[in-house]
Formats: C-alpha cells, sequence, structure tokens
C-alpha cells in the first residue's frame, strides 16, 4: 500500500485539520494593512579564505564592467575561464564579496557539478536550488522547468542580485539560471570559454596562472616564515614548481609551515630527488611530502576519502569511512585541513579536484588490489543505509518496507605501525547518527541528499544490489517533500536494476512503483505507465499472506493515481476500488480509509459530487476513528470542498475554516492560501462577495510573497 503518497495528484501537499467551529477569522500578518515580518537577504558564499593574492587587474575590469552595464536588457554576465586549481571559484567568490554592496538584493551561489549526473545537469533542479536560496520553499516550487523558471524570473525581477554559478561546462547550462533584472550581476566559472550562451554577451575574463611575484606573495602569506625572505632562490624553485596555482601552493605552504627547523633549501633538494628519482611534476612531490607527514588515521582517510560521492563530508561519514570513532575521525579531518588537503567549508571538508586525483593515485599506490578501498566504501553505503532509515522511521513511521534496517557498521582497527595494513576487528560499532526527533531527521536527509542518492549508484557500481534498493526506501519519503527530479529518477532506476539483479521479487515491484511517481510528475507518463505494467505483471507473482497482498494493493493504486494525473477518472476508480477491496479482505483498515479517500477525490472530478459526500463523509469519519491527524485534516478539507459542489455550502464553511486555521498554526502559506481560494468560492456560494474578494486578495498576497505563480502564470 502507497500510504505515504500524502500528496495530491499534482504533488503538492493536501494537509488539514477539523478543528471545531470557527466564529471569525484572523488573517494573522497576511492582512493587506500589516507589513509581512522581513525576509533575510541570501548570502550563499563560505567564510572569506584567509588568504587570498589579489588579481588586480582582473578585479578592476569587473568593476569597470559593472559601472558601464547601463542601458542592457539583461544582467552583466561575467565569464571566469581558465584550468582546474588556477582558482577560479575562490576569485569568483571574492569578486562578489567585494561588489555584494552593489547588489543589496543579495549572493546566491549553485555549483553545477553537485548537481551533474553522467556528465548532464537537470536543469530544473538547479533552478530549484536557486528558487530555495530565494526563500521560496519547496511545497511553492512548480514541477516542471518551465513553471520554475517563470518562479525565478518572477522573483528575481527587478532585483540586484548576485548569481555565482560555478562549475558550467555548457553556455546551455548558465543561461536558464541567470536572473531577469539588467541590474543583477551573474559570475559563471568554467574551465573553458562558454560558446554556446544564447545570445548573451558576456564579459570574459580568462585566469592564469598568478605571476610569479603574486605567487610569492600568496606562499609567504599562508607559510608566514621568515625563511621566505632569506632563501629566495629557494622559494622561486617552490612556486615555480607549483605552476601558479593556488591549489598547490596552499598545500606547499602548509608544508613549509609544518618543517619550520629545517632550511627550505633543504626542503627543496628533497623534492628535487623526488624529481629525478620518480619523474614526478614537483607539485606533485609537494603533495606526496605533505602526506608524508600525515599521521596513520589522518593517512588512511586520505586514501579513502574518495570514496565518499558527496563533494563535502562531515566527521559522522568520515567515521564510518575509517570504521571508527567520531573523534578520531574528527582529528584525523582536522590534520588533513592542517596540511591544506581539505577545506572545511559550512556544509562539511571539501577536497580540491586536483588533490582528490593525487589522493586517488596515492590510495591506488598503497592499496594495488584496492582492498582497503573496497572496505571503506561497503562501511560507508551501510552506515548511510542504516542512518536514512533511521531519519525515516521518525519522518514518516511505521510503513510498508521490503528491506530490513542495516546492521550497526562494526568498527575496525589498524595494525600499529604497519602502515595500510589490514583493519582488524573487535573494536566499538560505527556511532549513529543523534537524530532528536522528526524535524532534524528531516533536516539531516536533506542535508545529506547527495550522498545518499550518490550512495546508491556506488553500491549499485560496487555489485551491492541489496544496498542499492534498499537505500532507495527511505529516499521515497525525502522525495515526497523535496522533489529533486534528476537525483530521485537516478536513484529510482538504479532500484530498479539492483532489485532485478537479485530477483527480489517485492523489490522489482516496489521500485517500479517508485519510480514511476517523479515520471509522471515530469509528465513521462508513457514510461511511468510501462513500469507499472510491468509491476502489475510482477505483483501476479506475489503469494497471498498479508504484506504482499497490500503490495499488490499498492500497484493497483499507484495506477489509478497515474490515470488521475492523466484526468482518466474512470480508470482511476476502477483501480482504487480494485485497492479497497483487497485492503478490506486483509483487515487492512488504513488502506480502506486512504482508497475511499482517493475514491471520493475522483468522484468529485468526475463532476458527481453527492457521490464525493458520501465516500468522503465516510472517509472522515474512519480517519477519526483511526486518530489519523494527517487523514483526518485531508478528509475534513475535501468533504468541505465536495459539500460545496453539492450544494451544502453552509455545512462546508466549519470544516474548511477550521483547515484554515490549521495551516496557520502550522505555518504553511501554500496550504493557507489554497484554502482560502476554496473559502472564496464559498463565500460566493453564500452571496457574500465582500468577503470572497477579501479572501482572493489575500491568497493573491501569499502567493507573491511566497514566490508562487499567480493562477494568470500557470494557466500560460
Amino acid at each position: 500500500m502507497a500510504e505515504e503518497t500524502y500528496n495530491s495528484m499534482g504533488g503538492r501537499a493536501d494537509v488539514a485539520v477539523q478543528a471545531g467551529r470557527i466564529e471569525g477569522l484572523h488573517q494573522h500578518f497576511h492582512g493587506t494593512g500589516t507589513a509581512p515580518p522581513s525576509q533575510p537577504v541570501p548570502f550563499q558564499l563560505p567564510p572569506a579564505l584567509a588568504h587570498f593574492e589579489n588579481r588586480q587587474d582582473e578585479q578592476e575590469h569587473i568593476e569597470r564592467a559593472a559601472e558601464s552595464h547601463t542601458d542592457h536588457p539583461g544582467p552583466l554576465v561575467v565569464a571566469l575561464t581558465g584550468i582546474g586549481g588556477i582558482g577560479k571559484t575562490e576569485f569568483g567568490f571574492h569578486v562578489a564579496r567585494r561588489l555584494s554592496q552593489r547588489y543589496p538584493d543579495g549572493v546566491l551561489y549553485v555549483d553545477l557539478d553537485d548537481l551533474r549526473r553522467d556528465g548532464t545537469v537537470e536543469v530544473a533542479d538547479a533552478v530549484g536550488e536557486l528558487l530555495t536560496g530565494l526563500d521560496v520553499a519547496s511545497d511553492w516550487q512548480e514541477r516542471s522547468f518551465a513553471g520554475r523558471s517563470k518562479q525565478y524570473w518572477t522573483r528575481t525581477r527587478d532585483k540586484r542580485l548576485i548569481v555565482v554559478i560555478d562549475n558550467a561546462r555548457y553556455g546551455a547550462e548558465a543561461v536558464p539560471l541567470l536572473p531577469a533584472s539588467a541590474g543583477s550581476l551573474a559570475i559563471v566559472t568554467s574551465q573553458g570559454p562558454l560558446y554556446d550562451l544564447g545570445g548573451v554577451t558576456a564579459v570574459e575574463v580568462p585566469l592564469s596562472p598568478l605571476a610569479l611575484d603574486h605567487a610569492v606573495r600568496l606562499l609567504g602569506h599562508i607559510a608566514e616564515d621568515p625563511r621566505l625572505a632569506a632563501e629566495p632562490g629557494a622559494v622561486t624553485e617552490i612556486v615555480r614548481g607549483c605552476g601558479g596555482l593556488p591549489a598547490a601552493l596552499k598545500v606547499a605552504g602548509q608544508w613549509v609551515r609544518k618543517y619550520r627547523r629545517r632550511s627550505l633549501s633543504r626542503l627543496v633538494a628533497e623534492l628535487s630527488t623526488e624529481l629525478r628519482e620518480r619523474g614526478i611534476p614537483m607539485v606533485e612531490a609537494v603533495w606526496d611530502a605533505a602526506c608524508a607527514g600525515l599521521g596513520p588515521e589522518a593517512a588512511r582517510l586520505y586514501h579513502v576519502v574518495t570514496q565518499c560521492p558527496a563533494p563535502a563530508i562531515a566527521a559522522p561519514a568520515a567515521a564510518a569511512l575509517l570504521g571508527g570513532d567520531l573523534r578520531s575521525a574528527e582529528d584525523a579531518l582536522e590534520e588533513l585541513e592542517s596540511a591544506g588537503l581539505l577545506e572545511n567549508r559550512p556544509e562539511g571538508y571539501r577536497m580540491h579536484d586536483l588533490l582528490r586525483g593525487h589522493a586517488d593515485r596515492r590510495a591506488r599506490q598503497a592499496d594495488p588490489a584496492g582492498t582497503a578501498r573496497a572496505e571503506a566504501r561497503r562501511r560507508l553505503i551501510r552506515w548511510y543505509r542504516r542512518q536514512a532509515a533511521r531519519a525515516d522511521l521518525l519522518a514518516a513511521g511505521p510503513r510498508m518496507t521490503f528491506a530490513e534496517t542495516a546492521a550497526a557498521v562494526p568498527g575496525v582497527r589498524a595494525v600499529p605501525d604497519v602502515p595500510d595494513a589490514p583493519a582488524v576487528p573487535d573494536v566499538p560499532d560505527v556511532p549513529d547518527v543523534e537524530f532528536s526527533g522528526k524535524a532534524e531527521a528531516l533536516r539531516w536527509m536533506e542535508s545529506q541528499r547527495l550522498a545518499l542518492y550518490g550512495c546508491v549508484r556506488l553500491a549499485f557500481e560496487a555489485e551491492l544490489y541489496e544496498d542499492a534498493w534498499a537505500l532507495c526506501e527511505p529516499l521515497w519519503t525525502h522525495f515526497l517533500d523535496h522533489p529533486h527530479y534528476a537525483d530521485v529518477t537516478d536513484a529510482f532506476r538504479t532500484g530498479v536494476a539492483a532489485a532485478d539483479r537479485l530477483e527480489h521479487l517485492p523489490a522489482m515491484v516496489r521500485m517500479r512503483c517508485q519510480l514511476a511517481r517523479p515520471l509522471w510528475e515530469q509528465e513521462q507518463y508513457d514510461e511511468a505507465a510501462e513500469h507499472l505494467r510491468h509491476a502489475l505483471g510482477a505483483s501476479q507473482s506475489l503469494g497471498d499472506s498479508p504484506q504482499e497482498r497490500k503490495l499488490k494493493a499498492s500497484v493497483r493504486e499507484f495506477l489509478g493515481l497515474l490515470k488521475s494525473a492523466q484526468g482518466d477518472w474512470a480508470g482511476a476508480t476502477a483501480d482504487f476500488e480494485a485497492a479497497r477491496g483487497v485492503h478490506a479482505e486483509i483487515g487492512n483498515a488504513y488502506g480502506v480509509l486512504l482508497q475511499t479517500h482517493l475514491l471520493g477525490r475522483t468522484a468529485l472530478s468526475l463532476d458527481e459530487p453527492e457521490r464525493a459526500v458520501a465516500l468522503l463523509r465516510e472517509a472522515h469519519r474512519m480517519a477519526r476513528e483511526q486518530e489519523r491527524e494527517r487523514m483526518t485534516a485531508r478528509t475534513g478539507f475535501e468533504l468541505g470542498r465536495a459539500l460545496r459542489r453539492a450544494g451544502h455550502a453552509a455545512e462546508a464553511q466549519g470544516l474548511v475554516r477550521a483547515a484554515l486555521a490549521n495551516s496557520r498554526e502550522r505555518g504553511s502559506t501554500f496550504d493557507e492560501a489554497r484554502i482560502l481560494k476554496e473559502l472564496a468560492s464559498l463565500a460566493d456560494e453564500l452571496g457574500d462577495s465582500a468577503e470572497a474578494e477579501e479572501h482572493r486578495a489575500t491568497a493573491r498576497l501569499l502567493t507573491e510573497r511566497s514566490g508562487g505563480l499567480s493562477d494568470e502564470d500557470q494557466s500560460s
């Protein structure tokens, strides 16, 4: 049974609660005479680096372009180009900070590589990231790319914003993310020129390696060491070896700081020996030297940190990779940061792509068979699977799942004094994340979504097929609240393939049902129907246990939901009736309730209000008897709608007004706006045009302030 499919047919949350008769309506700040609470100006940049070597010429070029950007139809677009490690991202951040006073409406940031799957970015998800930064909650965001684009244009119109678009590979990826205002600035970073900007004129600012004197100054800022002035020849050799790349100079500076008692000439001589004996570039030798000074745990983490599929890693996930405790993981991360090999950001520790390549090369040298990396990867996948299941249980409560909760991940202990020796068990398990409640569990799922979705792919590639599809189960609840379509579609497709590899029949059925929904929400109806056709066929081979029969009913429910999304109300009715019959036979009272509710809504769409009233009245009664707060809410509001359509507006008022009070209590502006529109229709029915217009005006104001599309925009 898909009891967790609590969103409406369009993907919106339909939540309302009957709270008894309400004699008056109170509009809080939503009344037109009261100003709303001010929203914080977004500033999505990480803290400034302690040391930044100014690229003065490039900065002045951009500032002149900003000053002269008048009488242009679109925003100023600055394209920062250059090879990896040249410092494009940090320079973009620096420019954005420096110019932020010119753009008082905030600074937004999106990293397209975080959203890239098989080389392609789902641009709708990128627009969604920017809308979130503009304080548009997920339930207000449109599901389609076209709808989100309209929201973004509306939200950025007449604004003075900076939008930093990092790691674009093609101009076509960046153009839909440009703000609509001519008074805004877009900073786009790319390794090469962006030729396909679709008519948008960009100021190109190519970044070259730092000049020798600039690189020397940057090294001096990082190292803060008198030896630099005393031995300029050695400094010059180090800087030239780093190729003027800030990413390499940072590691070199930290390495110089670490060995304060050695002369720079000696350090350079040691690097030169490495160059002669191994024939590697000096920058590689610098990184090797930095790694040689690491303690055992930090060195072990450096060899496996690239197994994490997310761009940033926090201490709990690092503990899983190491198979150790949280404190040891924190110490190892801090040591890698001190060595310049990791950078601490608010979202976790990040590694530059150049260093990521070096870490992979070192790992292969230390572990040619890949055993240690495979074990670390397995621990990480199992740990994320376990945490996701625990978070999902808190967030959604018990529901139909088929994977067992993964056991705690066993800890390991490296053999002392033997680098990269096989790990020995018999230490405490890797600690779980401590969730204080539902809200924290939901926040954790969203904060870790890149790792969670990445682990699905990682598990499949490692042939850990059970882990792959089992990880999809808790991601279902997360998807309903956070529709990151590229991630969820990729993950559920992988879940289908993993279940097929194992021939796990319930998972084969369940994964196909869960894949179908994001597909039909993106209007990919044919593919969704194909997956549900296969799910229906496979379900015929299920047994007759209550759980298996419940799954069969769930398939029919998903078929009904797909037909509802396509406007086939008669077909949907047949599927919901079939599902309700199965739930009644196995004594699943909640399944009967849910299908009765869906049948009531379908009857209303078929313009059968009296039948809808009868069904929804029954569903509302069952929800109250079962003490299902969520379903009591939904059925009460839907019953109010049906009563109005059936000509019983007076009876409907209490239900809908109760729903309004509850939406305000929960702070759901999306539900509030929707319910206000229904109250306006009720007021029309009762002949109170003034009240109807007041409700509609408040709904329009809420929609505008929340970043939603108006009815006119949605229909255009």
